[in-house]
């Protein structure tokens, strides 16, 4: 899967979509994913099958599980394992998406 097709996804929910980060200043709800790791597949010391762990994160000000679901369904076609937490600081909920995807 290439990182296009990913944002191509995230971009059928409506939402405001960047990758890594807003270069303005954006309000909630938008969503933003990353590539933060290579999770790579090693044989005979080197790279057998190219892996990379995307994380999306969607952005709130309230606790939305209509929005949460409008996101699920966008990545409908990935294993992916979700966690949340509160942002006192921004006053925004964080919902994280992480998936690993093979690589071209």
């Amino acid at each position: 899967m290439k990182i296009e097709e990913i944002k191509k996804m995230l971009e059928a929910t409506g939402l405001p979509v960047a990758y890594d980060h807003f270069k303005e200043q954006t309000d909630p709800p938008f969503l933003v994913y990353l590539l933060p790791e290579s999770k790579n597949i090693i044989a005979d010391d080197c790279v057998y099958q190219g892996k990379v762990l995307v994380r999306v994160e969607l952005y709130t000000d309230k606790k939305d599980p209509e929005l949460e679901r409008k996101v699920e369904n966008a990545l409908v076609d990935m294993v992916w394992k979700k966690t949340e937490v509160y942002i006192n600081s921004e006053e925004m909920f964080e919902i994280m998406y992480e998936m690993e995807v093979m690589t071209e």
